[in-house]
Formats: C-alpha cells, sequence, structure tokens
C-alpha cells in the first residue's frame, strides 16, 4: 500500500491550494481515510477525516475553509483549502486504514508528507 501527497506549496494568507493523495495497493472495504499536519515543534494534529459512510469531521479551526472529498475512480483523496492563515503552515499527511476512524491517528497506511506554507 502506498499513498503520495501533492499540492502543496507557498501562499500568501487568504489563498487557496488543493492537495491531492493518491492511494495505490489498498484493497479493504470500510476504509477511513483522513488528513494530519504537523507544524514545526508541534504535535501532528487530525485536521479532517472522511470515513466509510462518506461523513465527514473536521478540526475546529478550519471548519468552513476545508474540504475533504475523495474520487474513487481516481482513487485519489482532496483536500481542498481555502482562506488559508499563517497558522495552516505545515507538513501536510495523508492517512488511510480500515474503519473506524478512531484508529486512523495510529495507523497503518501513511504518506510522505507534503508542506504548505503560508506567508502573512
Amino acid at each position: 500500500v502506498q499513498l503520495a501527497e501533492s499540492g502543496g506549496g507557498s501562499v500568501q494568507a487568504g489563498g487557496s491550494l488543493t492537495l491531492s493523495c493518491v492511494v495505490s495497493g489498498y484493497v479493504y472495504s470500510n476504509t477511513c481515510m483522513g488528513w494530519f499536519r504537523q507544524a514545526q515543534g508541534k504535535e501532528r494534529e487530525e485536521i479532517a477525516i472522511l470515513d466509510s459512510d462518506g461523513s465527514t469531521n473536521y478540526l475546529d479551526s478550519v471548519k468552513g475553509r476545508f474540504t475533504i472529498s475523495k474520487d474513487d475512480a481516481k482513487d485519489t483523496l482532496y483536500l481542498q483549502m481555502n482562506s488559508l492563515k499563517a497558522e495552516d503552515t505545515a507538513m501536510y499527511y495523508c492517512a488511510a486504514d480500515k474503519a473506524p476512524c478512531t484508529l486512523l491517528p495510529t495507523g497503518n497506511y501513511w504518506g510522505q508528507g507534503t508542506q504548505v506554507t503560508v506567508s502573512s
């Protein structure tokens, strides 16, 4: 199983980015997928989850600004990020594993990360 993120970069505050995570070799049903981030000197935090039933959950600080989605035909998970703030600067990771989503933070499958830098 491999997860590969892309789409990170540098953007000014107020701008937008869309992160992609291509998943290959994954065969489980009832999958939970999500996005996490880790800023320098801080702990990793869960920011967006897409459960196997299609429900979503977001970190309070990104609600209304970030949207998680997936395209099953392309085996790709997305994170649309709008109204970016300097505090969104971090390495962003995608993850996937069997449901329930409560186990995703310690899940088995992670991407290598993509850096997002927001300048104020």
